[in-house]
């Protein structure tokens, strides 16, 4: 049995249970149980005008690093964070990768820096959104419970404890 893991929320913003996450693939857990962030997109409230750090939820090994997404294993569990919905169709402009593939992360180091508030809401036709699924890959469904749910984090806060 896997020990508990403490993951941490990656980025600043409001907590959103995943069934509010606009996107089925993960409103209905398909990939695993999670919450998920609508980042703070005020223009100016992070030292460069909007763009921010995404950080690292857990400590571990960076197995899949893309511009929108990238997943670290820890302690025998795999967390994936997915920078907004729809957002791979921009080709990883906006994003900046902080990281490399195999690299040994701590909870809280730098990932990729993106700026929520320079995404569109479409592209290609398709709609986009900023909110950032933070999952528990291969986990059952509903066993993720997180008390921020409906209350706004900053990078680095306790998101939920895995069980």
């Amino acid at each position: 049995m896997t020990p508990p893991v403490r993951v941490l929320a990656p980025c600043p913003g409001r907590v959103i249970a995943m069934t509010d996450v606009p996107d089925p693939v993960f409103a209905e857990e398909m990939v695993g149980p999670g919450v998920a962030i609508e980042p703070a997109i005020e223009p100016g409230v992070e030292p460069d005008g909007g763009a921010t750090t995404v950080v690292s939820p857990i400590a571990g090994t960076v197995v899949k690093v893309m511009p929108h997404a990238f997943v670290v294993l820890g302690d025998g569990v795999g967390v994936l964070v997915h920078l907004g919905i729809n957002t791979v169709r921009l080709g990883g402009t906006g994003f900046e990768v902080l990281t490399t593939q195999g690299a040994q992360v701590a909870a809280g180091d730098a990932m990729v820096r993106w700026d929520p508030s320079s995404i569109p809401t479409s592209h290609d036709g398709h709609e986009l959104s900023t909110v950032v699924p933070v999952v528990v890959m291969d986990a059952p469904k509903g066993s993720v419970a997180s008390d921020a749910v409906g209350g706004s984090v900053a990078a680095g806060d306790l998101l939920f404890t895995t069980s």
